[in-house]
């Protein structure tokens, strides 16, 4: 996934100004920085949802010789998800409210995949299991709105992580959950690294993740990227 010179504006408000970034197959690169500096905005004009208002005025977004802001929906369609997933930092959100959750990770996946209910069901579980979820077949059939926002968080997870992406952009995706479920969430992204040689966008406030989990570390300030280097280099210097 590479960057090249973009600019995002909002309602005609600048929030991102001349990023380049280059992220290489396997690499893990954190993103940290201030509350509003533009981290989630890095992350979703990657994929294409900056929501109403929102569009890059300036620059490309490089994945596979496809500039991706320049692609249709239609065109986004396969690549979103099954190739470049996306962890929410509110996974809630992003949930329909009125639909199971096994209803959901199926339709997920099955847009995608030639697969059947049966075997999504088998992969979730086993996930659903290794985030420390005792009865995966009660949040399976459960709603959203009857789940904590911690839950919620693990249901995104999952749900990104099913598909075996070459690209997941993380953003903020421990925040919602304990700390040892943390440990379990970065110990399954970095297998999912490991098997598949899966990239990782990593939006994170958490000093530690970043210094234990990436080999580059990004800070941003106001919408910038102020240093870009290993974490150890970085956090000598900063």
């Amino acid at each position: 996934l590479r960057y090249e010179h973009v600019d995002v504006s909002f309602e005609g408000c600048a929030v991102l100004h001349d990023i380049s970034i280059t992220l290489g197959r396997g690499e893990i690169l954190a993103v940290v920085g201030e509350s509003g500096c533009g981290k989630s905005t890095l992350l979703r004009a990657a994929a294409k949802l900056l929501g109403a208002g929102g569009l890059i005025t300036r620059g490309h977004i490089w994945f596979e010789d496809k500039d991706l802001p320049t692609l249709s929906e239609r065109a986004l369609r396969p690549i979103r998800g099954a190739s470049i997933g996306m962890i929410f930092q509110d996974a809630s959100a992003s949930l329909a409210p009125v639909r199971t959750v096994g209803e959901q990770v199926f339709e997920a996946v099955a847009a995608h995949e030639r697969t059947t209910e049966r075997e999504v069901r088998k992969r979730a579980f086993d996930l659903f299991r290794t985030l420390n979820f005792e009865t995966p077949e009660r949040l399976w059939e459960s709603y959203p709105f009857e789940l904590s926002g911690g839950m919620c968080q693990r249901v995104g997870i999952v749900m990104a992580m099913l598909l075996r992406p070459q690209v997941l952009l993380a953003d903020e995706p421990t925040s919602a959950l304990d700390a040892s479920v943390e440990v379990e969430v970065m110990r399954e992204l970095l297998a999912l690294r490991a098997q598949f040689g899966t990239a990782i966008m990593l939006v994170t406030h958490d000093m530690d993740v970043a210094a234990e989990n990436a080999e580059r570390l990004i800070v941003m300030r106001r919408g910038k990227i102020a240093l870009d280097g290993a974490p150890e280099e970085i956090f000598t210097h900063a």
